[in-house]
Order: C-alpha cells, then sequence, then structure tokens
C-alpha cells in the first residue's frame, strides 16, 4: 500500500493546514493538500495526504473514513495513480448531420 491518501467530502472550509493537523493524530504527515479551483481558488471538496509510512496511512484510512470533519463524513481511501488522458486533450470531431448520412 502506497503513503498517499485520498480524502474526499471535505467542507468548502476546510483547509490544508486542517487536514495536517487531523492526521497528524495518526502518525508522522509529510504533507496534507486541499485541492482548489485553478480559476477561482476555492476548494474542490477533496484533498490528499502523505504520511510517512505505509503502515501509518492504512491506520490513518481506518480511523478516519467515515468520521466527520466540520459538519462533513471524510471518504479516506488510498490514492490512486491518475490515469492516463487528462482533461487537456482534443474532443473528437462531430462532423455535423446527426448521424443521418447525407446523399
Amino acid at each position: 500500500m502506497g503513503k498517499k491518501i485520498f480524502v474526499g467530502n471535505l467542507s468548502f472550509d476546510t483547509t490544508s493546514a486542517d487536514l495536517e493537523s487531523l492526521f497528524a493524530q495518526m502518525g508522522t504527515c509529510t504533507s496534507a493538500t486541499v485541492v482548489t479551483d485553478r480559476d477561482t481558488g476555492r476548494s474542490r471538496g477533496f484533498g490528499f495526504v502523505e504520511m510517512s509510512s505505509a503502515s501509518e496511512a492504512q491506520k490513518a484510512i481506518a480511523e478516519l473514513n467515515g468520521r466527520e470533519l466540520q459538519g462533513r463524513t471524510l471518504n479516506v481511501s488510498e490514492a490512486r495513480e491518475r490515469s492516463g488522458g487528462g482533461g487537456d486533450r482534443p474532443r473528437g470531431g462531430g462532423g455535423g448531420f446527426g448521424g443521418r448520412g447525407r446523399r
């Protein structure tokens, strides 16, 4: 198991410092980041935490998943690697005519 943890269902008021403080209770928290919208700077409601060891990460997941923070029930799980194909790739072309085939 990896050391990076996904934390979902965060209150929009939760800060990276709040996450770090919570996860530090489970062991050594090496980083904590609430993901924000790049245009507005507003929280997107999730974040990532990195623990210093896999065993501390496992403990944090077991103890904090389902726990309430700032009125929200946390969704805590092992972070998964991003799959290929981000949001910047071109979209497939339509070509028009709604699939009717013009004759």
